[in-house]
């Protein structure tokens, strides 16, 4: 174990040693993915707030970032430097949101870096500017899990409250994207997954569902409908954080009843029109739908998504159509599940057919209340690291040494808490 660890982490990976001692390989492989986020990632900028690149790429995801720390939050309540370190995340993300709050992706300092040269209004601090729901989402939830898990409230600032209130305008404009959105983004000589029809401004949905717009996934691939299901649902779960922190925090009861009647609306229209009924299935949830009756029955890899809704603490109203959703999800209905000599579950288009992501394994067993369940899917991340010592992004179903990313931080730290979860320790929320 390195020895420069903070006690606190080194505590954590003692605890999971002890219980993985009969399970060749997998605390190896929990030490490996649990430091090397910081290791690697992690930096702390001169003004006490961090930067997390994502990995192999040297740019900041606003949704990344937080997933990428999640494991942390458990050692946070006992480590001020570990909270320290999780605040000021908090912070440069709240930065990062009022300056554009359409933007995916920024830079470490103001240099102009970027993704590619794509129509749309960019800065020197955005690498990327895909708009996309979760990417307002993660922040909200980092800074909620902090309260939750430290007791912490100094990052809930002004910097801070100005940014719900940007979130709040840019999800109600964008419940009428054709008519009030101010966004679009085209993207020349790439495949049709990493740019917006119609002139960026997407394919056309109807306004006033109550339902929000979002141009990409999680995956930074276009939506084929924009209204992107999982997000939403995500999105009611936050705003109702958002709603609390106003109430007992904030002391703002406007921002409160604000973000609380939009949670509401965003969540009753997912009830009332993401439930479709399938022949075989059920009542199960779309993954996208354009308002107007098309939909889009399937599941990605990235989170949010379907398969995620309990661990990102969605409550269905239809218990039976979010069980009915996971069957078929999780079997050969869903276009992008994939089953093969080495191993099954659920892919994305953002990576070829046949290829499964470490990511949406933990999530599946993370969402499992089956704890042979979990350790089955601990075994299989472990036996298909394709002899890394670190997850990757996506791997054949029939050869694990063919993969995609030789190593991705958010696909590490799920595998981490996957772990804790099967030691019994949880990130409070």
């Amino acid at each position: 174990m390195k020895e420069n660890l903070p006690e606190s982490l080194k505590r954590l990976i003692h605890r999971v040693q002890e219980t993985f001692r009969e399970e060749p390989g997998i605390a190896e492989l929990f030490e490996n993915c649990f430091t090397n986020t910081l290791d690697t990632t992690v930096k702390r900028m001169e003004d006490g707030t961090t930067h997390v690149i994502t990995g192999d790429i040297p740019a900041m995801w606003l949704r990344d970032s937080v997933a990428q720390v999640r494991p942390y939050l458990i050692a946070a309540g006992e480590d001020e430097e570990i909270a320290d370190l999780l605040v000021g995340l908090s912070k440069r993300q709240f930065f990062f949101i009022d300056h554009d709050p359409y933007a995916n992706a920024f830079n470490q300092e103001e240099n102009g870096s970027r993704w590619e040269n794509d129509e749309t209004e960019m800065t020197d601090w955005i690498w990327e500017r895909k708009y996309e729901i979760d990417s307002l989402c993660y922040p909200v939830q980092l800074a909620w899990l902090i309260w939750k898990n430290t007791g912490r409230t100094d990052h809930f600032d002004e910097a801070f409250a100005k940014g719900l209130r940007t979130i709040l305008r840019v999800w109600k404009t964008e419940q009428y994207h054709e008519e009030s959105s101010p966004y679009s983004f085209v993207r020349k000589n790439c495949p049709f997954t990493d740019t917006l029809s119609r002139g960026g401004k997407g394919a056309l949905v109807k306004s006033g569902t109550g339902l929000i717009w979002s141009g990409f996934r999680p995956s930074d691939d276009a939506c084929v409908y924009g209204y992107l299901i999982p997000s939403n649902m995500f999105a009611s779960v936050v705003l109702g954080y958002m709603k609390t922190i106003a109430e007992e925090v904030l002391q703002d009861q406007e921002l409160a009843a604000e973000a609380g009647a939009l949670g509401k609306q965003v969540h009753d229209a997912v009830e009332s029109l993401a439930v479709i009924q399938n022949s075989y299935f059920g009542r199960i949830y779309a993954y996208e739908l354009d308002g107007f009756g098309q939909y889009l029955l399937m599941d990605d890899a990235n989170v949010p998504s379907l398969l995620s809704m309990d661990y990102l603490g969605y409550e269905a109203d239809d218990r039976e159509a979010a069980e009915n959703t996971r069957r078929f999800i999780l079997s050969s209905a869903n276009p992008f599940y994939y089953e093969g000599a080495c191993a099954s579950g659920i892919g994305s288009p953002h990576t070829p057919p046949d290829y499964i992501w470490h990511i949406s394994l933990a999530v599946q067993g993370l969402t499992s209340p089956d704890r042979e369940e979990k350790l089955r899917i601990l075994r299989l991340m472990r036996d298909t690291d394709a002899g890394k010592k670190m997850m990757h992004e996506g791997f054949c179903v029939n050869d694990p040494s063919l993969y995609t990313r030789e190593w991705f931080s958010w696909a590490n730290a799920m595998f981490c808490e996957l772990a804790l979860d099967y030691c019994g320790i949880r990130v409070k929320r």
